[in-house]
């Protein structure tokens, strides 16, 4: 395969509701502007801790999947307002890394995977802790972290 005929390189983004997801975003979008590329935008819905009866565990999937479609397509209106781009939008339910790592395998086109990094006391993160860590030599595809600390310009000024 060509570089003429080759998919456009894709940017990964795990999605959750820490502020760092958002900074992720920011890059990987900017990084997407700057070399042609695409986002991929990945929610996993994490499967309940407690036993259900009666139906109640379709209710809370149902509403699982509805908070997913709304933070995607919040945060691919972002990324319409940060570069203009429209990205690629995956929910998948189970064991986050797992599905990432699936979901890597599945798509050849995903190139490189961007995780925000945690600035508190609790650390980076239990998923950027996982991969940087434990499975970085096993890994695909690269994996650029995008500390906590920074600015929305700062960002930016690095992508």
């Amino acid at each position: 395969m060509t570089a003429e005929t080759r998919a456009p390189r894709k940017f990964l983004v795990v999605v959750d509701d820490t502020p760092e997801c958002r900074l992720a975003l920011r890059y990987a979008a900017r990084r997407a502007q700057k070399t042609g590329g695409m986002v991929t935008l990945l929610y996993v819905i994490q499967p309940a801790d407690m036993p259900h009866w009666l139906g109640v565990e379709e209710i809370m999937r149902e509403e699982a999947r509805d908070q997913a479609e709304a933070t995607l397509h919040d945060l691919a209106d972002e990324v319409q307002r940060i570069v203009a781009l429209t990205p690629e939008l995956v929910i998948r339910e189970g064991i986050r890394k797992d599905q990432l790592l699936r979901l890597i395998e599945e798509d050849p086109s995903l190139r490189i995977l961007v995780l925000g990094a945690g600035a508190g006391k609790e650390g980076p993160g239990p998923l950027v802790s996982a991969l940087a860590g434990e499975m970085s030599g096993t890994f695909r595809v690269p994996i650029t972290l995008v500390p906590g600390k920074l600015s929305p310009e700062d960002v930016d000024d690095l992508a």
